[in-house]
């Protein structure tokens, strides 16, 4: 015996079907199935008790005040953001070896940028037996060092993806795992994310290449001056 779905018994209630299914779905009702019969009774009483609330003349403060409840959400206009030129400090692999060492190996890279104001000290921890490393960092504002970081979002971005997100301590600070990939970016978004600066981060070597020289590394982008 074939059945029919509510959406259906609610256009059949309405009156808003072909007269052949009218007359199908009448002819099912007599053949006493009281699972369609329950589905068209409810539907008949639901169409009445929505046809005697349209005609209600609903008050004014009334319809004001549902509005209150449930605004209407506005997508937020797009701002545009404005790039922070970007200086490299200070860069660990760039550092002159220890007198009498002709080579070291670093298990870390560490960095200081200055964007505008703000100074960015990083460094990248690799984890052992791993592809996966840590992004340790803390910014400052030199210009006025009262002047409060927490909240500040940064994150990792591969391209247009973001691997990697957090905000700021109350004292800049930050700290991220992420797996280890070429050409990522460091991203920190200033002023309500009306500014924002970018630094590359350096991919380590693995530990099975501990021997290799850092200068034998894959050149990273340099950091934004735009």
């Amino acid at each position: 015996m074939k059945h029919y779905g509510i959406t259906v018994w609610v256009d059949y209630t309405r009156g808003l079907l072909p007269e052949d299914v009218r007359v199908e779905m009448t002819s099912h009702l007599r053949e006493s199935c009281p699972e369609c019969q329950e589905l068209k009774d409810f539907c008949a009483k639901l169409g009445t008790v929505c046809k005697e609330l349209a005609a209600m003349d609903v008050p004014e403060w009334l319809t004001r005040n549902a509005r209150a409840i449930f605004p209407v959400q506005r997508p937020e206009p797009r701002r545009r953001i404005i790039r922070i030129p970007v200086e490299l400090i200070y860069d660990s692999f760039l550092a002159p070896a220890p007198a009498g060492l002709r080579a070291t190996w670093q298990t870390g890279w560490q960095a200081l940028y200055r964007a505008g104001d703000c100074s960015l000290d990083v460094r990248v921890e690799p984890e052992l037996h791993s592809s996966r490393a840590a992004v340790i960092g803390q910014i400052s504002n030199h210009a006025t060092p009262g002047h409060q970081m927490e909240g500040i979002p940064v994150y990792l971005k591969a391209g247009r993806s973001v691997v990697a997100e957090t905000r700021c301590n109350s004292f800049g600070e930050f700290q991220m795992e992420y797996e280890q990939q070429a050409r990522l970016q460091l991203c920190v978004d200033i002023e309500n994310g009306t500014k924002r600066f970018q630094v590359p981060l350096k991919k380590l070597a693995s530990e099975k290449n501990a021997g290799a020289d850092p200068a034998a590394l894959p050149a990273e982008p340099k950091a934004e001056t735009e």
